[in-house]
């Protein structure tokens, strides 16, 4: 176990998963590998996924966090969660050897939560397990429900067992919406602040722009329904009124543990979104008939929107080969959106896992001969982008660096795609201005590789008064020592 404390999960991946199955973590690392199941390779590249659960608790209104984990996981999560504007404290609860072993550091977390639990100040508190006490069988599940009336919502978010930040996200939004099931179950709980609608509402599962809840209010309205919560929510008290909705859209569809919840409440699932013209047009079906709405009226609705989405389509067009990835969830729908603006899209890569919510998205780009790739690694997005040559590339930071490198424009999908809207009119124009000046950039792109031209690359890069100093001997030395570990590695395993 001490050995444990000093590894890290980042590099002692299957040392970590097998002391947390020794701890009687097995039942928690099975649920998730049924819910995230990965790829044929380890693991999508990406930062650590406790992000993602991190993220959506910071952004909780009267939710306080608690992390427990190794000191350098710690202060790189809370450094990045303030980066993106937490501006909320992270608690921690720090351990060494001793305490790991000895189970004083539960002592110290349960201790911690009596302290935070204020119920003047807090609805409820996250822990979260990073790797570590993940691996030594933390017993979060034995901490108080509630304390003071303040909920108790403890989560094991280990890089070995979440392949993604954004599946994190679903660890926690799940395991709030089983607390609040577990509340309604009990009997009566308080209404949402803002009121209940007075129409039937749609619930929308996954994170989205601002804007687009209001866009898909808009095209439920002819329906005579209402926009419910979005989950992950941003208080406890939609917890409730997003389980009261009859149906939830899987905007997003790799919420697993969030779609169980909903289908033990009775709650109907539908997938994709309101994504372009074909999208929104199936989606308004879809909907119509989860909540039994007149044909009718739901042509009606189609109607109503439809040529506005067509207009806004065309007047907004994007000509040029894109190749598009990323890890949010949502690049399907963007794929989308994109091809029906008028762009030649021959790959899109996600890092996140195949599910049934996201069939007719996949069957929508595949019938126009888009390759769909899951559990997308980093390898799979850049030979894509070799192998296709496109006039933008769109994608995560190593392959938009990787692309600049090449002379190829490219847009970061996280900052630069996925925060604008998307849905009905309001998103067919959304991403032709930002693509179209990226594409334009091909030829200054150009110019700038042939200036930089012969100055190097890597640890070469710059401008030498003499000949770079490689000592490939050194390489090759400390390449047979790593090529040794592993077989050594290997040799372990086997016996």
């Amino acid at each position: 176990m001490n050995d444990l404390a000093q590894a890290g999960g980042c590099h002692a991946r299957d040392e970590m998963q097998a002391a947390a199955r020794a701890a009687g973590n097995s039942d928690v690392l099975d649920r998730y590998a049924a819910d995230y199941p990965q790829g044929p390779h380890d693991k999508p590249q990406g930062m650590c996924p406790a992000f993602g659960s991190l993220r959506v608790g910071l952004r909780m209104r009267r939710v306080a966090t608690v992390l427990s984990g190794s000191a350098c996981c710690v202060y790189g999560l809370t450094f990045v969660s303030h980066f993106y504007g937490a501006r909320r404290s992270v608690g921690y609860v720090p351990f060494n050897s001793e305490t790991l072993v000895t189970g004083k550091l539960f002592e110290d977390i349960r201790e911690a939560v009596h302290q935070i639990a204020d119920p003047d100040r807090y609805d409820a508190v996250v822990v979260t397990n990073l790797c570590v006490p993940t691996a030594s069988g933390v017993p979060l599940r034995l901490l108080p429900r509630e304390i003071n009336g303040v909920r108790i919502v403890g989560i094991d978010v280990p890089g070995f067992g979440i392949p993604t930040h954004a599946e994190a996200k679903d660890v926690l939004a799940g395991a709030m919406l089983a607390y609040a099931r577990a509340e309604v179950m009990a009997g009566p709980v308080p209404a949402p602040a803002a009121g209940r609608a007075d129409r039937p509402t749609v619930t929308l599962l996954g994170e989205m722009f601002p804007a687009d809840p209001m866009m898909i209010g808009a095209m439920l309205a002819p329906l005579g329904l209402a926009v419910g919560p979005v989950v992950p929510c941003r208080e406890w008290r939609e917890l409730y009124a997003a389980l009261d909705s009859q149906v939830v859209a899987a905007i997003h569809p790799f919420y697993s543990a969030a779609i169980r919840e909903f289908q033990a409440a009775g709650r109907r699932i539908v997938g994709s979104a309101p994504v372009g013209h074909d999208g929104t047009m199936d989606w308004l079906a879809a909907i119509g008939e989860a909540h039994g709405i007149a044909a009718g009226k739901v042509a009606a609705a189609q109607n109503a929107f439809g040529p506005a989405i067509k207009g806004a389509l065309a007047a907004n067009p994007v000509r040029g080969r894109i190749t598009l990835s990323g890890y949010e969830g949502g690049e399907l729908l963007v794929a989308r959106l994109l091809i029906e603006s008028g762009a030649e899209i021959p790959y899109v890569g996600t890092a996140c896992a195949k599910t049934e919510w996201s069939a007719a998205d996949r069957d929508w780009l595949q019938a126009r001969g888009v390759c769909v790739k899951y559990r997308a690694s980093l390898e799979d997005d850049l030979a894509a982008m070799q192998a296709f040559g496109p006039d933008l590339a769109i994608g995560t930071t190593p392959v938009v660096q990787k692309a600049k490198e090449a002379g190829i424009p490219a847009l970061y999908f996280t900052n630069l795609i996925s925060a604008r809207p998307l849905m009905g009119p309001a998103g067919a124009g959304s991403l032709a201005q930002v693509v179209n000046a990226a594409m334009a950039n091909r030829d200054r792109m150009a110019g700038m590789k042939a200036f930089f031209a012969g100055v190097g690359e890597g640890d070469s890069a710059g401008i030498w008064e003499g000949a770079p100093n490689l000592r490939p001997d050194y390489r090759a030395l400390h390449q047979k020592k790593l090529d040794k570990a592993a077989r050594a590695a290997r040799a372990e395993e086997m016996i």
